[in-house]
């Protein structure tokens, strides 16, 4: 999809908000190139930490991924909406729903989309038991509490899962151990060439929240299962990472790429030092992760508002 698709909406997108300085690793060409298609390609477009009745930068975000699924080279394809937690500030109420994350990203029955395959983030869970956040997704967050599911799309298949049970103490070991056994019988289920993982706390990070060390044991069961990409959001900055193990060692045969993406509309942060193995870091910019997604190999690149195109990568499938 060229990026002049998104040229028209620059204009409105830049009077949404003034955002901070940006700074970019590596420093980006002058004129990134278009983003290059897979023939016969799905896409996923999505992103973390979105709605927030303070900040205006999430009714950007919402139309670009809009735009992003109207444009001529997507239109005719499998495509799909995901979010990666935090879908809403600040504490996940039903009024936060209904105030700061309908406006925006709107109800997933009216939108392009007809379903968006959400994940919780640690601001659901301000609420307790999240519960505003499965009413307002309902069957599409799948079981109640539960939180973690999987779906298809195109030759790809994605597994959600729901690191709050991972991180967050108030879940019990046996919820912890239900969720790894699921996430296993599930991948074995589903013997796909091509896997994505996502959820909102992530493994590997250089920004505010840093690395969490948690969510090892998980890596560790996708590493062994092949999965080729693991998504989150959490630190609003975006960043890649080269493919890694679960203790972070480079890995170019079997580790997996993750991509952080709290880019999502909430306030933006920066980061602490780079952590090994980050490849590519953008701070300051609000925007969307879009994923193109072959029979046997990716694409992925950021967009911020006004459409323009960085970080362009990909790989193959293990």
């Amino acid at each position: 999809m060229p990026a002049k698709h998104l040229a028209p909406l620059g204009g409105l997108f830049a009077a949404l908000a003034c955002q901070p300085t940006v700074k970019l690793t590596p420093p980006p060409a002058a004129s990134p190139a278009p983003i290059v298609a897979l023939s016969g390609a799905s896409v996923m477009v999505g992103v973390g930490d979105i709605a927030s009745c303070s900040s205006r930068l999430s009714i950007g975000t919402a139309r670009l991924v809009d735009s992003v699924l109207r444009a001529d080279s997507v239109a005719k394809v499998d495509n799909a909406v995901f979010t990666l937690g935090d879908n809403v500030y600040t504490s996940g109420t039903t009024a936060q729903f209904d105030d700061c994350f309908t406006p925006t990203w709107g109800d997933p029955k009216k939108r392009i989309i007809k379903i968006v395959h959400p994940s919780p983030g640690n601001h659901e869970y301000y609420t307790p038991n999240a519960d505003p956040y499965y009413k307002y997704f309902g069957p599409a967050a799948g079981v109640v509490g539960k939180g973690y599911y999987s779906y298809d799309v195109g030759a790809w298949h994605v597994v959600v899962v729901n690191s709050e049970i991972i991180v967050n103490p108030v879940f019990s070991d046996s919820a912890r151990h239900e969720q790894m056994v699921w996430v296993e019988k599930d991948l074995n289920a589903h013997k796909k060439l091509c896997t994505i993982a996502y959820w909102h706390h992530p493994r590997f990070s250089s920004g505010w929240h840093g690395s969490d060390r948690k969510l090892v044991p998980m890596w560790q069961l996708l590493y062994d299962n092949n999965v080729d990409l693991v998504l989150g959001g959490h630190d609003h900055d975006y960043e890649r990472f080269l493919p890694m193990t679960p203790a972070g060692l480079a890995d170019t045969t079997k580790g997996i790429t993750e991509i952080v993406a709290g880019t999502g509309g909430e306030e933006l942060r920066g980061f602490n030092s780079a952590v090994a193995n980050s490849a590519y870091r953008i701070e300051g910019r609000a925007g969307v992760l879009l994923l193109t997604l072959g029979a046997a190999e990716y694409r992925s690149a950021f967009i911020e508002i006004g459409g323009r195109v960085w970080d362009q990568s990909g790989g193959k499938c293990h």
